[in-house]
């Protein structure tokens, strides 16, 4: 079953977070045309049921993802989808992830379902893609990382400097995007209904790391309000 992950921040991470910045939430006063909404590798292949590759959960957060974007987007935010991709470059560049962390079953299904062509690769459908918004193509886990592709250079091209990550899974790709975003000087938050990893705690997990040491994690309708 597809559902929203569970969260609250345990109170022993407040405390923490409250002794080192001073108050929960940091980034809460960004203005709105220099914020990004980053939606993380929400393809088919890692949405649909049948590819093998299925977060469930990611299903369940589409109308968050959906509701926030519009938010954004009316407050004169920018919404930046990002695909994975599979590319004979990223093979070479880092054959040990292709060669040695999968098996090789899952090594030619991921490559072929992960072709900039490929049905796996594209956007899930039920995501309210605009025309303005922008799409960018990644190669590694995170986004922001040199080699992955030209992320960063797209964000500081558009002015921005705040970013709100979302998309799955919550542990891989959207903790590794935020956290080298953070690193390259972007005030970035993570949402935690807005992404989604296999098990909860996995979810939390990332989230709690992510929130004692690199920026701010905090809830859809939170956001909404705020840029409402």
């Amino acid at each position: 079953m597809s559902q929203i992950h569970p969260f609250e921040m345990p109170a022993w991470a407040q405390d923490r977070i409250l002794a080192r910045q001073g108050r929960p939430l940091v980034f809460d006063k960004q203005p709105a045309d220099k914020t990004a909404l980053v939606v993380v590798d929400m393809q088919t292949y890692f949405l649909d049921p049948a590819s093998g590759a299925s977060v469930p959960n990611a299903r369940a957060i589409v109308p968050n993802i959906n509701r926030l974007a519009e938010a954004l987007r009316a407050a004169g935010g920018k919404v930046i989808w990002i695909r994975t991709l599979f590319t004979e470059e990223a093979l070479a560049d880092i054959p040990h992830f292709h060669r040695e962390l999968l098996t090789p079953e899952r090594f030619e299904t991921r490559c072929a379902a992960l072709d900039r062509s490929a049905e796996g690769s594209q956007l899930w459908p039920d995501l309210d893609v605009r025309p303005e918004d922008m799409i960018v193509e990644k190669t590694r886990y995170s986004g922001m990382i040199q080699g992955a592709g030209d992320l960063e250079a797209q964000l500081r091209d558009a002015g921005i400097d705040t970013l709100l990550i979302t998309g799955t899974m919550t542990n891989a790709c959207c903790e590794s995007t935020a956290r080298d975003a953070m690193m390259r000087n972007f005030r970035t938050t993570m949402v935690h209904d807005g992404c989604a990893s296999i098990r909860d705690d996995e979810h939390a997990f990332a989230l709690i790391h992510f929130a004692l040491f690199f920026g701010d994690v905090t809830g859809t309708d939170e956001l909404i309000q705020r840029y409402g």
